[in-house]
């Protein structure tokens, strides 16, 4: 069975409120050994903190399932659009501006 076969099985309802969507910069995972905890949330200039939007609950299975869709879906939309480069986070630049102090150990 592929995934367009499973696709036309399951019948699914999609609200308007939910179909808006919601904008997510940051995600924060946490598990357990039983289930994968994805929090999305924005951080926005101005804002003083950022707030959780949604929260997912997975199973470790779907998880590593959510993982292997994604990875695939990125190849797919890099091979018709171009490869999607990254910009370092803040604590990666944190840390690439400590390595580059001369003198310090």
């Amino acid at each position: 069975m592929t995934k367009d076969d499973f696709s036309h099985e399951v019948d699914i309802e999609l609200d308007p409120q939910i179909a808006e969507g919601e904008y997510a910069n940051l995600v924060i995972i946490s598990h357990s050994p039983s289930e994968f905890v994805l929090d999305f949330a924005g951080i926005l200039p101005g804002l003083p903190k950022p707030k959780v939007k949604s929260r997912i609950i997975l199973a470790p299975e779907h998880a590593k399932r959510l993982l292997l869709t994604l990875q695939e879906n990125i190849s797919n939309y890099e091979a018709v659009n171009g490869h999607i480069s990254l910009s370092p986070t803040p604590a990666e630049e944190a840390k690439m501006a400590m390595s580059l102090r001369p003198g310090e150990a």
